[in-house]
């Protein structure tokens, strides 16, 4: 379902390419969110960097951007991770981290970040919480996008704001993408879930 006029200049691109591979997106972005933080996953491999570039292409998202490390951009590559919309962070101090991530939203007025709430592709015991942190610090609402490799679907779920329960919140976000499955799915989320209720 695409649902806004795309104007990217490679929309037509993507979306002939998407459509090729068989994928799509059954639901729709929702409307008049100009500031958001996008959590997606299961992040299992590299090909969920360009699904991603072209979902945003296909979603005419243009202010959707991601962060890097600083090394990235000071590299021969660094232009390349500009042009597609990358900023480059300081990831060794946490919480200087998460008030640069907060400056950029406060400091844009049209801003939607996409980050992955494992921070890695490798499998994890645990999701990194600095995400929540930056939304909950920005006010912005968090939409998680799921990359189901298996149906060939990209997955995205209503918005909501971090509450009061940090606990309670992590555990829904790993119930939404615990049954979806990433290019390597035993690299996935299901693990997470919680063995008894």
């Amino acid at each position: 379902m695409f649902t806004r006029k795309n104007d990217c200049p490679m929309g037509w691109f993507w979306l002939t390419a998407f459509r090729l591979s068989g994928w799509r997106v059954p639901n729709a972005y929702p409307i008049g969110i100009e500031k958001a933080l996008l959590i997606v996953a299961p992040h299992t491999s590299a090909w969920d960097f360009p699904l991603g570039l072209a979902a945003r292409s296909i979603l005419n998202l243009k202010h959707t951007h991601y962060l890097g490390k600083e090394e990235l951009f000071n590299g021969p590559f660094g232009f390349l991770f500009r042009a597609t919309g990358g900023y480059p962070v300081n990831r060794f101090n946490k919480e200087k981290m998460v008030d640069q991530v907060v400056e950029l939203f406060q400091t844009h007025e049209q801003f939607i970040l996409a980050l992955s709430p494992e921070g890695t592709r490798k499998k994890v015991d645990r999701l990194r919480t600095g995400f929540y942190h930056i939304a909950k610090k920005a006010g912005v609402p968090i939409i998680m996008v799921g990359f189901d490799f298996s149906k060939k679907e990209i997955i995205i779920a209503p918005p909501f704001f971090a509450g009061e329960d940090e606990t309670a919140d992590l555990k829904m976000i790993i119930q939404f993408f615990a049954p979806i499955k990433g290019k390597i799915p035993e690299l996935g989320l299901a693990h997470l879930l919680p063995q008894t209720e």
